[in-house]
């Protein structure tokens, strides 16, 4: 059965779309990453997901011990996770291509843009979920992503506008 895993980011302590992106994935949601700027409790964050969690902090989670950068492993594929800020945002993208390659991970996933991204390179996928509660894309709609792990171990990306 095909693994899903809900990809979230600067919810602000906002969580009103964070509850909807969760209920839209009914049943099958496996596991959620938070790419920070979740500005309330990581426990609040863990209960409403129900799931298995990970996430980092952002530049606004000052009040948390969490890394800001961290490697974690999804099915078998190895994920460089970050909010982003340290690293420049969407101009750092290639600084944290070098970290993710370094490291043996095939998926960057990072935050703090609010402006959602897919891009795939060689050997390596780049998603930025956007932002649930102040989308700065045109349109201004939140958004998240599903990654889908398949039984034969593909990977799949999918921005979900709300």
């Amino acid at each position: 059965m095909p693994m899903k895993i809900l990809v979230v980011s600067d919810t602000h302590g906002n969580n009103t779309n964070l509850r909807k992106a969760i209920a839209n994935m009914g049943n099958s949601l496996d596991l959620m990453v938070h790419l920070g700027d979740f500005m309330c409790s990581t426990d609040i964050i863990k209960e409403l997901a129900g799931c298995p969690v990970e996430m980092v902090k952002g530049n606004c989670d000052s009040f948390c011990n969490l890394q800001s950068a961290a490697l974690i492993e999804i099915a078998g594929h190895k994920a460089f996770i970050t909010h982003g800020h340290i690293y420049g945002g969407k101009w750092g993208i290639s600084t944290m291509k070098d970290i993710a390659l370094e490291n043996g991970a095939e998926i960057i996933m990072f935050g703090h843009t609010h402006e959602p991204i897919i891009e795939k390179y060689p050997g390596i996928t780049v998603i930025n979920p956007g932002s649930l509660s102040r989308p700065r894309q045109d349109g201004h709609r939140p958004t998240y992503i599903v990654m889908t792990v398949e039984d034969n171990g593909n990977t799949d990306f999918s921005i979900v506008t709300m």
